[in-house]
């Protein structure tokens, strides 16, 4: 095995890391093992992963009943071509998706990541009215300001103008923005969407349901979205939920659509989706959308696929972590910790270097009274660092500060970072 030394070496030589400004940062934390909650490094630390290393991870790291699934997968088949193919993982997956995916889903199509199960969805709505008429004029999507949906380019597009995408802003395709349905705005948010709507060139409108997450952790209330689908649906616009963040059980119910009365028409998931193990995107859609690809001839299908669709490990890996999501010990894992979040909030709330502290289910966000909340705020930099100080993985969003930990946590492991966090009103805000 490499020292630590020589795999800093090779990395500074070799590798290029994702949202990081490579001039400036600090070598980065060589680590060799995980297990549950925590991820170990080379030098012997032991660092708790409050952020579920991205989001992705549910159930704890290298969980066991997931590692043993896979290496029997392993051995019986590692891939085979999506089309023309199939295999009972892939099957299996679908069957039990459609069956706990809020609304009338019908079919699923598979990808690799968020960002091209987003692509996907929106290409399945803009072909989705191309098949119906050719000259159809239905080519706008609307979307909300702030919001963010992945870093390929269709994702940028309905992610609005921002500083993530800047360099490439006259690249992306035009789309019409509203303002979410924030507390109190719900009205301002849909006059919006129906003057955007009633010019009659809406193919469909894209959302983050009840939490805008790289924007910065921004909740609200259901009603709202509610409003605005029933909406979309009254006029023949299709509705893009993505839950890429949200999906399996994250906001306390299993998806965040579970809390709304209206239904979207297509689904995009990742993330957790496999448990945090392996790279796998979802599409999700109506029987009504799939039938619009039916017909005699190649030219109305739809023509898109990705290497490593429908993955065998990779589903596989979505059926275990599915198995553990169901369980009844999950389930109440998911209530212990929503409850502790909202009882933290209730703590800290009224801090005066607080601008807000709230919680929904399992995530936790608190923002710092700053000039302007920005992901670029220098406050950020002071956060991470001082987490890792306490062998704390949380990667604050500029002044934003959130919690989202793997579901086997335990109280004793939630007071500990809601403690250090306790310590950096006093000593870092």
């Amino acid at each position: 095995m490499d020292s630590t030394d020589s795999i800093i070496e090779k990395d500074r030589a070799y590798i290029w890391h994702p949202f990081t400004q490579m001039q400036t940062a600090r070598p980065p934390i060589p680590i060799v093992r995980g297990e549950g909650v925590y991820l170990y490094s080379e030098d012997g630390r032991r660092y708790l992963d409050g952020i579920s290393s991205w989001w992705v991870n549910l159930h704890g790291h290298s969980h066991p009943y997931i590692v043993e699934k896979i290496a029997a997968q392993a051995a019986q088949l590692e891939h085979v071509i999506f089309a023309d193919f199939t295999h009972s993982p892939a099957a299996e997956l679908a069957s039990r998706l459609i069956a706990i995916l809020p609304g009338a889903m019908s079919k699923i199509f598979y990808s690799d990541n968020g960002a091209t199960s987003v692509e996907i969805a929106l290409k399945i709505a803009l072909q989705y009215w191309y098949n119906k008429n050719p000259k159809t004029v239905k080519s706008k999507i609307i979307c909300f300001k702030n919001g963010y949906h992945g870093d390929t380019f269709g994702a940028m597009s309905v992610s609005g103008k921002n500083d993530f995408n800047r360099p490439f802003q006259k690249h992306l395709f035009e789309t019409e923005l509203i303002d979410p349905p924030l507390k109190g705005q719900e009205e301002h948010s849909l006059s919006q969407l129906k003057a955007i709507i009633n010019k009659g060139t809406s193919a469909c409108f894209i959302f983050e349901p009840l939490i805008l997450g790289s924007a910065g952790m921004i909740i609200y209330p259901p009603e709202g979205l509610n409003e605005l689908i029933r909406y979309c649906r009254e006029h023949n616009v299709l509705t893009i939920a993505d839950e890429v963040m949200t999906g399996f059980g994250r906001t306390g119910t299993l998806f965040a659509c579970s809390q709304l009365e209206e239904k979207p028409d297509i689904f995009c998931l990742s993330k957790g989706l496999t448990g945090g193990f392996l790279p796998l995107g979802v599409t999700g859609c109506t029987e009504k959308i799939y039938d619009a690809f039916l017909g005699p001839e190649l030219q109305t299908a739809f023509l898109h696929g990705h290497s490593y669709t429908g993955n065998p490990i990779a589903c596989c890996c979505a059926l275990a972590s599915l198995d553990l999501l169901l369980k009844e010990t999950c389930i109440q894992q998911r209530k212990m910790i929503a409850e502790h979040h909202k009882k933290f909030c209730q703590i800290v709330k009224a801090h005066q270097k607080l601008k807000r502290c709230e919680s929904l289910g399992t995530i936790l966000a608190l923002e710092s009274k700053t000039n302007n909340s920005s992901y670029f705020q220098s406050i950020r930099d002071r956060l991470y660092h001082f987490f890792l100080s306490k062998e704390i993985l949380l990667r604050p969003l500029g002044n934003v500060l959130y919690v989202m930990p793997p579901y086997c946590i335990t109280s004793q492991e939630l007071t500990f970072i809601y403690d250090q966090i306790i310590l950096t009103l006093e000593e870092i805000l």
